[in-house]
C-alpha cells in the first residue's frame, strides 16, 4: 500500500487486514518507533475527532506530529497547496495527512511526492479513515460483514462518509441501503433508497449523517424537528429497530435534528467506540503504510506482538 486516499479500488482482503491490524493494536498496543518519523498534518477544514485522533494515533506510534494552521501559513502569502506539501515533504516530513475541502486533492499531491499521503476527508469526495474505523466497529460487534444490513441515513448528496463506507461495505459482502430527503439524494451511487422507517425495521445498523450546510449551495432547508420527525431516529423509531441493531454516527452530531437527544448515548449508540476506533484504524494504516513502503521495518512491530503474547 503506497498511500491511503479511497476505498474504491482496495480488496477485501486488504480492507480485513487494516481492520484486524486495527483490532490487534486495540487489544495488545505497540511498541513506539524508536526512529525519529514526522508527519505533516495539512487540515484546510476545521476538524476535531480525525485531526486530534491522527494527532494521538502518530504520538502512541513514536511519530512526531507537525501541526498545520492554514491562517498563520504561507498560504497567506499565496503558496499553493502543493507547493505547502512539497515544503513538509522537503523538510523531511515522513508522510502527509491531509483534509481539504476540494475533491481529489489529496490524489494530486500523492501523485507528486515520494511520501505516503493520507486522505483525512476531500471535499465530497471521500474519508476512507473514518470508514475504516466505522468499519472496526462494526466488526468488534458482529464479527462480520456478509449478510448484514447496513442503512446510511441522511445528507448523501453532500457526504463523503456515506462515500467511502457505501463501497467499502458492498465489497465486504454488508447489503446497502440509502434513505435522505428526495433533493439530497445521490444517484451517482448506484444502492437502493428506503425510508428510515424501513430502515430501522430491516436494518442491522443505522448509520447518521450529519447535515452538511456548509457543501450546500442553495436548495431546500428544513428546520430542526421537521427533519427529525421525518427523516431522522426519533425515540419512537429507534424502538423499532432490531433487537440488536446498533447506531452509528462520524459526527459531529446534532442533537435533536438528525437522532433524538436521548439516544446519542443510549445502549444501542456507538457513536463515542467509534470516535476510540479512530485512534487505532489510523494507528493501522499508518503502520501498514509506514512499513509496506519499507520506512519502517516490519520486524518492529512483530517483535512487540511476541513479547505481548507471551
Amino acid at each position: 500500500m503506497e498511500h491511503f486516499l479511497s476505498m474504491k479500488n482496495i480488496s477485501e482482503h486488504e480492507i480485513l487486514r487494516l481492520i484486524k491490524e486495527a483490532d490487534a493494536i486495540k487489544e495488545n498496543g505497540v511498541s513506539p518507533i524508536h526512529k525519529q518519523l514526522f508527519a505533516g498534518n495539512l487540515f484546510f477544514e476545521p476538524s476535531t475527532r480525525t485531526k486530534m485522533s491522527f494527532t494521538i494515533a502518530q504520538r502512541k506510534l513514536g511519530i512526531d506530529p507537525l501541526d498545520f494552521a492554514g491562517e498563520t501559513s504561507s498560504l497567506q502569502k499565496g503558496e499553493s497547496i502543493y507547493d505547502t506539501a512539497k515544503t513538509f515533504e522537503a523538510i523531511g516530513a515522513s508522510m502527509l495527512v491531509i483534509r481539504h475541502n476540494q475533491e481529489n486533492i489529496a490524489n494530486q499531491i500523492a501523485a507528486h511526492v515520494s511520501i505516503p499521503v493520507i486522505n483525512a476527508g476531500d471535499g465530497k469526495g471521500e474519508h476512507p479513515t473514518q470508514c475504516l474505523l466505522d468499519l472496526l466497529t462494526i466488526y468488534q460487534e458482529f464479527n462480520k460483514f456478509t449478510g448484514l444490513k447496513i442503512a446510511i441515513a441522511g445528507d448523501i448528496k453532500h457526504s463523503r462518509v456515506a462515500r467511502s463506507n457505501a463501497l467499502a461495505l458492498q465489497t465486504l459482502g454488508a447489503e446497502v441501503y440509502l434513505t435522505s430527503p428526495p433533493d439530497w439524494q445521490d444517484n451517482q451511487l448506484d444502492y437502493p433508497y428506503i425510508t428510515i422507517d424501513e430502515a430501522v425495521e430491516t436494518c442491522d445498523i443505522v448509520m447518521l449523517l450529519r447535515i452538511q450546510h456548509e457543501r450546500h449551495e442553495g436548495g431546500v432547508a428544513y428546520g430542526k424537528q421537521h427533519y427529525l420527525s421525518a427523516y431522522g431516529l426519533t425515540k419512537a423509531r429507534e424502538q423499532r429497530m432490531k433487537r440488536h441493531a446498533i447506531i452509528l454516527h462520524p459526527a459531529p452530531v446534532n442533537r435533536g435534528v438528525e437522532i433524538a437527544d436521548e439516544l446519542v448515548e443510549c445502549s444501542r449508540s456507538r457513536i463515542f467506540k467509534q470516535m476510540e476506533n479512530g485512534v487505532y484504524a489510523r494507528m493501522a494504516v499508518m503502520k501498514r503504510l509506514l512499513t509496506d513502503r519499507g520506512i519502517i521495518d516490519e520486524n518492529h512491530f512483530n517483535q512487540r506482538e511476541a513479547v505481548s503474547s507471551r
